[in-house]
Protein backbone atom coordinates (compact mmCIF):
# COMPACT_ATOMS: atom_id res chain seq x y z
CA UNK A 1 0.00 0.00 0.00
CA UNK A 2 1.30 3.46 -0.90
CA UNK A 3 2.18 5.85 1.90
CA UNK A 4 -0.44 8.15 0.38
CA UNK A 5 -3.00 5.82 1.93
CA UNK A 6 -1.45 6.54 5.34
CA UNK A 7 -1.73 10.26 4.65
CA UNK A 8 -5.40 9.78 3.76
CA UNK A 9 -6.14 7.76 6.91
CA UNK A 10 -4.31 10.34 9.05
CA UNK A 11 -6.39 13.13 7.52
CA UNK A 12 -9.65 11.22 8.07
CA UNK A 13 -8.81 10.48 11.71
CA UNK A 14 -7.64 14.03 12.38
CA UNK A 15 -10.79 15.61 10.98
CA UNK A 16 -13.35 13.20 12.42
CA UNK A 17 -12.03 12.29 15.89
CA UNK A 18 -13.21 15.46 17.66
CA UNK A 19 -15.77 16.82 15.23
CA UNK A 20 -19.20 15.39 16.18
CA UNK A 21 -19.41 13.19 13.09
CA UNK A 22 -17.85 9.87 14.27
CA UNK A 23 -14.35 8.79 13.33
CA UNK A 24 -15.36 5.09 13.40
CA UNK A 25 -17.75 5.33 10.48
CA UNK A 26 -15.30 7.22 8.30
CA UNK A 27 -12.36 4.92 9.09
CA UNK A 28 -14.45 1.77 8.46
CA UNK A 29 -15.43 3.10 5.06
CA UNK A 30 -11.86 4.15 4.26
CA UNK A 31 -10.51 0.74 5.24
CA UNK A 32 -13.01 -0.92 2.92
CA UNK A 33 -11.17 0.77 0.05
CA UNK A 34 -7.66 1.30 1.40
CA UNK A 35 -7.31 -1.95 3.30
CA UNK A 36 -7.67 -2.75 6.99
CA UNK A 37 -4.88 -1.62 9.30
CA UNK A 38 -3.58 -3.15 12.52
CA UNK A 39 -4.88 -2.29 15.97
CA UNK A 40 -1.51 -0.71 16.79
CA UNK A 41 -1.80 1.52 13.73
CA UNK A 42 -5.32 2.65 14.60
CA UNK A 43 -4.26 3.36 18.18
CA UNK A 44 -1.34 5.46 16.96
CA UNK A 45 -3.37 7.70 14.67
CA UNK A 46 -5.91 8.24 17.43
CA UNK A 47 -3.04 9.25 19.73
CA UNK A 48 -2.07 11.88 17.16
CA UNK A 49 -5.52 13.46 17.39
CA UNK A 50 -5.37 13.44 21.20
CA UNK A 51 -1.95 15.10 21.15
CA UNK A 52 -3.34 17.87 18.94
CA UNK A 53 -6.17 18.66 21.36
CA UNK A 54 -3.74 18.59 24.29
CA UNK A 55 -1.61 21.20 22.53
CA UNK A 56 -4.65 23.37 21.86
CA UNK A 57 -5.74 23.29 25.51
CA UNK A 58 -2.31 23.31 27.15
CA UNK A 59 -2.72 26.79 28.63
CA UNK A 60 -6.10 25.86 30.11
CA UNK A 61 -4.70 22.60 31.49
CA UNK A 62 -1.66 24.28 33.05
CA UNK A 63 -3.89 27.02 34.44
CA UNK A 64 -6.13 24.48 36.16
CA UNK A 65 -3.21 22.68 37.80
CA UNK A 66 -1.35 25.81 38.85
CA UNK A 67 -4.56 27.47 40.05
CA UNK A 68 -5.70 24.75 42.42
CA UNK A 69 -5.58 27.29 45.22
CA UNK A 70 -8.73 28.83 43.74
CA UNK A 71 -12.07 27.22 44.59
CA UNK A 72 -13.35 27.58 41.03
CA UNK A 73 -10.42 25.62 39.59
CA UNK A 74 -10.66 22.91 42.27
CA UNK A 75 -14.36 22.53 41.57
CA UNK A 76 -13.77 22.23 37.81
CA UNK A 77 -10.96 19.70 38.31
CA UNK A 78 -13.16 17.67 40.67
CA UNK A 79 -15.85 17.45 38.03
CA UNK A 80 -13.31 16.47 35.37
CA UNK A 81 -12.10 13.77 37.75
CA UNK A 82 -15.63 12.50 38.39
CA UNK A 83 -16.40 12.27 34.67
CA UNK A 84 -13.09 10.51 33.95
CA UNK A 85 -13.51 8.14 36.92
CA UNK A 86 -16.98 7.07 35.81
CA UNK A 87 -15.72 6.46 32.28
CA UNK A 88 -12.73 4.46 33.54
CA UNK A 89 -14.79 2.22 35.83
CA UNK A 90 -17.57 1.60 33.32
CA UNK A 91 -15.00 1.16 30.56
CA UNK A 92 -13.26 -1.65 32.46
CA UNK A 93 -16.63 -3.32 33.05
CA UNK A 94 -17.40 -3.15 29.34
CA UNK A 95 -14.00 -4.70 28.56
CA UNK A 96 -14.63 -7.49 31.06
CA UNK A 97 -17.93 -8.20 29.29
CA UNK A 98 -15.96 -8.82 26.10
CA UNK A 99 -17.38 -5.96 24.05
CA UNK A 100 -15.66 -5.42 20.69
CA UNK A 101 -16.12 -2.76 18.03
CA UNK A 102 -18.16 -3.88 15.00
CA UNK A 103 -16.33 -4.73 11.80
CA UNK A 104 -19.36 -3.96 9.64
CA UNK A 105 -20.70 -0.61 8.46
CA UNK A 106 -24.44 -1.17 9.08
CA UNK A 107 -24.62 -0.49 12.87
CA UNK A 108 -22.35 2.54 12.50
CA UNK A 109 -24.50 3.95 9.68
CA UNK A 110 -27.64 3.60 11.79
CA UNK A 111 -25.94 5.32 14.74
CA UNK A 112 -24.86 8.17 12.46
CA UNK A 113 -28.41 8.83 11.28
CA UNK A 114 -30.02 8.46 14.71
CA UNK A 115 -27.31 10.61 16.29
CA UNK A 116 -27.79 13.33 13.68
CA UNK A 117 -31.51 13.56 14.39
CA UNK A 118 -30.82 13.55 18.13
CA UNK A 119 -28.34 16.42 17.75
CA UNK A 120 -30.92 18.61 16.00
CA UNK A 121 -33.57 17.90 18.63
CA UNK A 122 -31.14 18.29 21.56
CA UNK A 123 -29.79 21.63 20.39
CA UNK A 124 -33.27 23.05 19.90
CA UNK A 125 -34.29 21.93 23.38
CA UNK A 126 -31.12 23.44 24.88
CA UNK A 127 -31.77 26.76 23.14
CA UNK A 128 -35.04 27.14 25.06
CA UNK A 129 -33.05 27.43 28.27
CA UNK A 130 -31.00 30.46 29.45
CA UNK A 131 -27.37 30.61 28.36
CA UNK A 132 -25.25 28.92 31.04
CA UNK A 133 -21.53 28.07 31.04
CA UNK A 134 -21.47 26.38 34.47
CA UNK A 135 -20.59 22.70 34.78
CA UNK A 136 -22.72 20.99 37.42
CA UNK A 137 -22.00 17.64 39.05
CA UNK A 138 -25.01 16.26 37.18
CA UNK A 139 -23.39 17.26 33.90
CA UNK A 140 -20.04 15.74 34.93
CA UNK A 141 -21.66 12.39 35.78
CA UNK A 142 -23.68 12.35 32.57
CA UNK A 143 -20.63 13.18 30.43
CA UNK A 144 -18.76 10.26 32.00
CA UNK A 145 -21.61 7.89 31.15
CA UNK A 146 -21.99 9.38 27.66
CA UNK A 147 -18.37 8.54 26.81
CA UNK A 148 -19.08 4.87 27.47
CA UNK A 149 -22.30 4.95 25.44
CA UNK A 150 -20.31 6.35 22.52
CA UNK A 151 -17.82 3.51 22.90
CA UNK A 152 -20.50 0.83 23.07
CA UNK A 153 -22.34 2.22 20.04
CA UNK A 154 -19.72 3.27 17.46
CA UNK A 155 -21.03 5.93 15.13
CA UNK A 156 -22.58 7.79 18.04
CA UNK A 157 -19.45 10.00 18.30
CA UNK A 158 -17.83 10.62 21.67
CA UNK A 159 -17.74 14.38 21.15
CA UNK A 160 -21.38 14.55 20.01
CA UNK A 161 -22.71 12.45 22.88
CA UNK A 162 -20.78 14.37 25.57
CA UNK A 163 -21.36 17.88 24.22
CA UNK A 164 -25.10 17.42 23.75
CA UNK A 165 -25.77 15.66 27.03
CA UNK A 166 -24.02 18.58 28.74
CA UNK A 167 -26.16 21.08 26.84
CA UNK A 168 -29.38 19.22 27.62
CA UNK A 169 -28.57 19.05 31.34
CA UNK A 170 -27.88 22.74 31.79
CA UNK A 171 -24.55 23.76 30.23
CA UNK A 172 -26.33 25.38 27.33
CA UNK A 173 -23.33 27.48 26.25
CA UNK A 174 -21.86 25.59 23.27
CA UNK A 175 -18.27 26.71 23.94
CA UNK A 176 -18.39 25.71 27.62
CA UNK A 177 -19.97 22.32 26.91
CA UNK A 178 -17.43 21.62 24.17
CA UNK A 179 -14.46 22.61 26.34
CA UNK A 180 -15.54 20.32 29.19
CA UNK A 181 -16.21 17.43 26.79
CA UNK A 182 -12.79 17.82 25.16
CA UNK A 183 -10.91 18.23 28.46
CA UNK A 184 -12.54 15.05 29.81
CA UNK A 185 -11.69 13.34 26.54
CA UNK A 186 -7.96 14.02 26.88
CA UNK A 187 -7.21 11.76 29.90
CA UNK A 188 -9.90 9.30 28.81
CA UNK A 189 -8.40 8.77 25.38
CA UNK A 190 -4.81 8.76 26.64
CA UNK A 191 -5.75 6.05 29.14
CA UNK A 192 -7.62 3.99 26.53
CA UNK A 193 -4.76 4.38 24.05
CA UNK A 194 -2.15 3.34 26.62
CA UNK A 195 -4.27 0.34 27.66
CA UNK A 196 -4.69 -0.89 24.10
CA UNK A 197 -1.07 -0.19 23.16
CA UNK A 198 0.25 -2.22 26.11
CA UNK A 199 -1.83 -5.16 24.89
CA UNK A 200 -0.20 -4.92 21.45
CA UNK A 201 3.44 -4.74 22.62
CA UNK A 202 5.27 -7.94 21.81
CA UNK A 203 2.44 -9.01 19.53
CA UNK A 204 1.50 -7.45 16.21
CA UNK A 205 3.41 -4.28 17.14
CA UNK A 206 6.67 -6.15 16.54
CA UNK A 207 5.75 -6.52 12.85
CA UNK A 208 4.42 -3.00 12.35
CA UNK A 209 5.47 -0.76 9.46
CA UNK A 210 6.70 2.08 11.65
CA UNK A 211 7.30 4.45 8.75
CA UNK A 212 3.68 4.17 7.65
CA UNK A 213 2.52 4.50 11.24
CA UNK A 214 4.70 7.57 11.80
CA UNK A 215 3.35 9.27 8.68
CA UNK A 216 -0.27 8.63 9.70
CA UNK A 217 0.43 9.79 13.28
CA UNK A 218 2.02 13.07 12.12
CA UNK A 219 -0.74 13.79 9.60
CA UNK A 220 -3.43 12.99 12.17
CA UNK A 221 -1.85 15.37 14.69
CA UNK A 222 -1.61 18.29 12.29
CA UNK A 223 -5.05 17.72 10.78
CA UNK A 224 -6.75 17.38 14.17
CA UNK A 225 -5.08 20.57 15.39
CA UNK A 226 -6.46 22.53 12.43
CA UNK A 227 -9.90 20.87 12.62
CA UNK A 228 -10.41 21.48 16.34
CA UNK A 229 -9.13 25.06 16.13
CA UNK A 230 -11.65 25.70 13.37
CA UNK A 231 -14.47 24.00 15.31
CA UNK A 232 -13.88 26.05 18.46
CA UNK A 233 -14.14 29.26 16.43
CA UNK A 234 -17.12 28.06 14.41
CA UNK A 235 -19.36 27.11 17.34
CA UNK A 236 -19.03 30.54 18.95
CA UNK A 237 -21.38 31.93 16.32
CA UNK A 238 -22.99 28.87 14.72
CA UNK A 239 -25.13 25.92 15.72
CA UNK A 240 -24.05 22.30 15.33
CA UNK A 241 -26.79 21.79 12.71
CA UNK A 242 -24.37 21.42 9.80
CA UNK A 243 -22.74 18.43 11.52
CA UNK A 244 -26.11 16.87 12.30
CA UNK A 245 -27.23 17.02 8.67
CA UNK A 246 -23.85 15.76 7.51
CA UNK A 247 -24.27 12.72 9.79
CA UNK A 248 -27.75 12.05 8.43
CA UNK A 249 -26.64 12.30 4.80
CA UNK A 250 -23.43 10.31 5.33
CA UNK A 251 -25.19 7.63 7.36
CA UNK A 252 -27.92 7.37 4.75
CA UNK A 253 -25.31 7.05 2.00
CA UNK A 254 -23.60 4.25 3.93
CA UNK A 255 -26.93 2.41 4.26
CA UNK A 256 -27.39 2.65 0.50
CA UNK A 257 -23.84 1.34 -0.10
CA UNK A 258 -24.46 -1.56 2.28
CA UNK A 259 -27.74 -2.41 0.52
CA UNK A 260 -25.96 -2.28 -2.84
CA UNK A 261 -23.22 -4.58 -1.57
CA UNK A 262 -20.48 -2.00 -2.17
CA UNK A 263 -19.39 -2.08 1.48
CA UNK A 264 -19.94 -4.67 4.20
Amino acid sequence: MSYWADVALGVIEGITEFLPISSTGHLLLAENWLGARSDTYNIAIQAGAILAVTLIYWRRIVGLFTGLGEAENRDYMTKLGVAFGITAILGLLVKKMGFELPETVMPVAIALVVGGVWMIVAERLAERKPDCAAITMKVAIAVGVAQIIAGVFPGTSRSASTIFIAMLLGTTNRAAATEFAFLVGIPTMYAATAYELLKQLGGEAAHEDWTALGIAFAVSTVTAFVAVKWLLGYIRTHRFTIFAWYRIVFGGALLVLVAAGVVA
